[in-house]
């Protein structure tokens, strides 16, 4: 795909952050005394901006919502960002882009605050050009949103040569919005139906199998 600029998402793409990310939605459901979802349900968290989810999934009202995100971020800045681990060959994939000279950047819908804290955790910092991630606030959160924010602050040409590679449709969307190419990837929290329906350009089922996709001939 001859990319010029990589954007990576982080949950689902390069952590496994599934475990954090729902024992504080856990915690923030229990705070309010709300039914707490299926683990199927749960992992649906994992992705979007967590207003939305807590909308979708658990049909909180908007002050509830509100409520339930402070909840969860009481949890999750003190022990659910670190309950997840790297996916094999993270490490291995992002040195071995670095070699090739390719400029590497995060946009992530988690707050940027802790997409920060995580891959300093995981001395994974000195890899990214950039790290850029949704606002506490609220009023960047949208995916597409973001990636805008992420080509702004970089000074990226928003085009076909820049890719954006995630494990959600929301990565595969929020990309074309911005007029990037994309790659789904399948080790994620994703299906093939929702990746290939979203319209990514290429799927891949390991984090070393990226490498191969861009520097196929």
């Amino acid at each position: 795909m001859k990319p010029t600029a990589l954007l990576f998402d982080l949950d689902g793409t390069i952590t496994d952050s599934a475990e954090g990310i729902i024992h504080s939605v856990r915690y923030a459901l229990n705070k309010q005394g709300k039914e707490i979802p299926d683990d199927c349900q749960l992992t649906s968290f994992i992705g979007p901006p967590l207003a939305e989810s807590f909308q979708t999934v658990c049909q909180l009202k908007e002050e509830e919502i509100a409520q339930a995100i402070l909840d969860y971020r009481e949890y999750y800045q003190k022990k659910g960002l670190f309950e997840s681990q790297l996916y094999p060959d993270i490490p291995k994939l992002l040195a071995a882009l670095q070699q090739l000279n390719l400029p590497l950047y995060v946009a992530t819908s988690k707050p940027e605050k802790f997409a920060r804290q995580l891959l300093a955790h995981y001395h994974l910092t000195d890899y990214f050009g950039g790290i850029y991630g949704a606002s506490l606030d609220g009023t960047r959160a949208k995916k597409s949103t973001v990636i805008a924010y992420a080509l702004e602050q970089a000074e990226i040409d928003p085009t076909e040569t820049t890719i954006m590679i995630g494990d959600r449709s929301h990565d595969i969307l929020g990309a074309s919005e911005n007029g990037l190419k994309s790659i789904g990837v399948l080790y994620g929290f994703g299906t093939s139906e929702e990746l290939r329906k979203a319209g990514a350009d290429k799927l891949v089922s390991s984090p070393l199998e990226i490498l191969s996709c861009i520097t196929e001939k």
